[in-house]
């Protein structure tokens, strides 16, 4: 009876150990419940990024001709100005006395020209009876292209003073949004001062300034055949501001950059948006957004895949109903919630398509 109670013993103890170890092994790989799908193309639009700076279609940096005291400020900062409106006055006093010194200086010079018009005719007349010489006609002749000379030297005078006074009023140089003022009046300003009295920015279309990497314009460029080409094909663009948001209406890239970046492999592109409400303004910055049509791809979801380093898997779920993983290669950026596969599956696969990476290998999948 010992030894019957030994044997009943140790046989209750290798089936408590089978029973422990097949409790360990359905502990270990579970079967569990997961949403599965088939893999199947369809067509799928890329969006790229890009990092943007924003410019009005011309900035024009306002620097006075003359130099004097700044009399009058004509505008505030960010009011809308036109073509050619006063914005700011110099002082104009000596201004105003140069032009009428140069104004006097060419009445006298008028004068001494008509004398010697008056002098040269009566040489004339006394040559003809001989009663001067050759000599003396010519002379006189000489002091009349003299006088000539210094009444065109006298109005050119005044032109360059008239000039400078009304460099003293200084206007718009285009329709736009006046920037900041640095200046107050009563400062002394001159041609080369380090900071302009102010920018005018024209703001009714934007310039949208943004970089691609070469190897993604050459790719452009061979697709379409040339770069004008490349320019014409590409669909229009989408803006994302700073705090966001998306801007309303969309634009198009319309030149590149002719020289690529030697320190960063990058070509400037630049796409226009209208800006008929004014929400862009020029020196912000944002993201321009490229979208780029893919026909008839492998798709999975971003849930479907995970990620360990540079690689991807998904688990491909047999008839058995047991998940096995399956390495893919997925196009480098990502459309919303879905990978493009480019290798590792050929469709029609079923696959576990949500909640992946809580999929162990092996595991049957309900």
């Amino acid at each position: 009876m010992k030894l019957n109670g030994k044997i009943v013993f140790a046989v209750a103890l290798v089936a408590s150990a089978m029973l422990v170890s097949c409790g360990k092994k359905q502990q270990q790989t579970p079967s569990a419940t997961f949403k599965t799908m088939k893999v199947g193309r369809q067509d799928v639009t890329l969006e790229t990024k890009y990092s943007a700076t924003i410019r009005g279609r011309q900035d024009v940096d306002i620097y006075p001709q003359v130099g004097g005291t700044l009399k009058q400020i004509c505008v505030t900062e960010g009011q809308l100005v036109r073509k050619g409106q006063t914005l700011f006055v110099i002082d104009q006093v000596p201004y105003q006395a140069a032009l009428n010194t140069a104004q006097a200086a060419l009445k006298a010079a008028q004068a001494s020209e008509a004398t010697a018009a008056m002098n040269y005719e009566s040489k004339k007349k006394l040559f003809a009876e001989k009663v001067i010489s050759d000599f003396d006609l010519q002379a006189t002749y000489n002091t009349l292209l003299t006088a000539k000379a210094q009444v065109a030297q006298a109005e050119a005078q005044v032109t360059n003073a008239r000039n400078s006074l009304s460099y003293t009023v200084v206007t718009a140089p285009t329709n736009g949004v006046v920037g900041t003022l640095p200046y107050r009046q009563g400062t002394l300003v001159g041609a080369q001062m380090p900071q302009p009295l102010t920018t005018v920015s024209d703001n009714s279309q934007m310039w949208v300034y943004f970089s691609i990497s070469e190897r993604d314009l050459l790719s452009l460029v061979r697709k379409s055949g040339s770069l004008s080409e490349a320019i014409k094909n590409m669909p229009e663009v989408t803006l994302t501001l700073i705090d966001g948001s998306k801007y309303d209406k969309t634009g198009r890239v319309e030149s590149v950059s002719g020289v690529v970046n030697a320190s960063t492999g990058s070509v400037q592109l630049r796409a226009v948006f209208d800006n008929e409400n004014g929400i862009l303004h020029s020196g912000s910055t944002g993201n321009v957004i490229i979208p780029t049509i893919h026909e008839n791809v492998l798709v999975v979801p971003a849930t479907a895949a995970v990620q360990t380093q540079d690689r991807f898997r998904v688990f491909i779920v047999g008839s058995d109903s047991i998940a096995n993983g399956k390495v893919i290669s997925v196009n480098e950026q990502k459309s919303g919630n879905v990978f493009i596969v480019t290798e590792g599956l050929e469709g029609g696969e079923e696959i576990v398509a949500e909640g992946a990476g809580m999929v162990k290998e092996g595991q049957k999948v309900k």
